[in-house]
């Protein structure tokens, strides 16, 4: 799937991506697949919707386009 960082939070770790199907999906800077630990905002994306531990969708494998 595809789209764009809309938030990311350096200290915590924590962002968050608009998606192409209009839903918002978390994420954590261990999901980012470059192993940088750190993504600017307003950056393309693509990434695979995953289970995440609460129950919900969040975003993995979270790759530059």
């Amino acid at each position: 799937m595809t789209g764009r960082v809309v938030e990311f939070d350096e200290h915590r770790g924590l962002g968050a991506i608009d998606a192409e199907d209009g839903r918002r999906y978390p994420f954590h800077c261990t999901a980012i697949a470059d192993g940088t630990r750190t993504i600017p905002v307003d950056v393309q994306v693509e990434f695979e919707v995953v289970a995440g531990p609460l129950g919900g969708y969040e975003a993995g494998s979270v790759r530059r386009r």
